[in-house]
């Protein structure tokens, strides 16, 4: 059984994923619209990755007893216009960076309840943060490396379509 504390915290995370995904796919959107075939891809599918990890903590909170309740969502107050990619992937960086601190938070939370159920299952979220991280940093270091050099800008969607591709198949 939950904590009240544990059970607010994971609803609460809950939403974010909830959220995360929709962001991802407003700046799929974005993209689209610009003719970024690969970062498209890339940004709808980690669109669909979210909110698996949104159904991952629902299923959880409600075998541990909670009930789990996604609140409605508003992105209007999100500025869904960026100048460039740049400014689109810093955006998601500092996401993920709020994410994965409040991922952290609700592993605090466990241990200072001591849930050791929830801290075991809050692991594969602190794996998948490092994951996310790394790759978004990964991509704005490379998009920093570029500028706005519409050549550079081609051949890096390019490549983030073969490394989307490349990522898919080795899931199965």
């Amino acid at each position: 059984m939950l904590s009240k504390k544990m059970q607010i915290g994971l609803k609460d995370q809950l939403n974010r994923e909830s959220e995360s995904s929709q962001l991802y796919l407003s700046m799929a959107s974005w993209v689209e619209k610009r003719g970024f075939e690969g970062v498209c891809e890339f940004l709808y599918d980690h669109s669909n990755e979210e909110r698996t990890h949104m159904l991952k903590l629902m299923r959880y909170i409600n075998k541990r007893g909670g009930d789990s309740i996604l609140n409605k969502i508003d992105l209007s107050h999100e500025e869904i216009k960026y100048k460039c990619l740049k400014q689109l992937f810093r955006k998601l960086f500092e996401h993920e960076k709020k994410i994965s601190h409040e991922i952290n938070n609700l592993v605090e939370l466990s241990l200072g309840d001591k849930d050791f159920f929830t801290y075991n299952f809050l692991q594969w979220y602190i794996e998948e943060q490092v994951e996310e991280e790394t790759l978004i940093k990964m991509i704005l270091d490379k998009i920093e490396l570029i500028g706005e050099d519409k050549g550079g800008l081609y051949l890096f969607d390019k490549d983030i379509k073969d490394i989307h591709n490349n990522k898919k198949n080795k899931k199965f």
